[in-house]
């Protein structure tokens, strides 16, 4: 028959097989991190980190996204953040129900402004946000749009600075039908 050696393998790896299938409802229930990027237009040094609480489904409401912004990526102060997605994003944010969580803490916000006409949310804390911060921007109550992949690019404004938005980097957010 078979020499023990292969049997004892076979069953470690249909054993190891099990336990991945088993694990993928709990991996997909909350959506995130990029992920592979294969074509995506986005360098991976520029390729943001976010998690969607409720599964990112297509046309599903109370959804809330968590963009991340990596402390090596805050050089500086940032007195504004602007998030700019596509004219084919056809979700619906709720200005009221925007953070900005720095150290654990939530931020206070001076204001937040969502232009519907240009594709772009801008959300002013009321400090600056220190330098070297890791940063998550919690969006809640969106409306998801139709499936697909949209691009969410993030720049900001240092206080005191000539009125020049900077890159950080860009959300690659995937949108699907489950």
């Amino acid at each position: 028959m078979f020499p023990r050696s292969f049997v004892k393998r076979a069953v470690s790896g249909l054993a190891i097989a099990g336990l991945l299938v088993a694990g993928l409802p709990l991996l997909s229930a909350a959506q995130g991190l990029p992920g592979l990027t294969i074509f995506g237009g986005v360098k991976g040094e520029d390729n943001l980190n976010y998690r969607l609480d409720f599964g990112g489904r297509a046309g599903v409401s109370g959804e809330r996204y968590r963009l991340r912004i990596p402390a090596k990526k805050m050089k500086l102060a940032v007195a504004q953040f602007s998030i700019a997605y596509p004219d084919y994003f056809k979700g619906q944010f709720d200005t009221k129900d925007v953070e900005v969580i720095v150290k654990n803490k939530s931020v206070p916000l001076q204001e937040v402004n969502w232009n519907k006409e240009n594709n772009f949310i801008e959300i002013f804390p009321t400090d600056p946000v220190p330098a070297g911060s890791s940063v998550e921007i919690q969006l809640a109550n969106v409306r998801n749009p139709n499936s697909g992949v949209y691009y969410f690019n993030c720049q900001v404004l240092s206080p005191g600075d000539t009125p020049l938005l900077r890159y950080i980097g860009t959300w690659v957010i995937s949108i699907d039908n489950n």
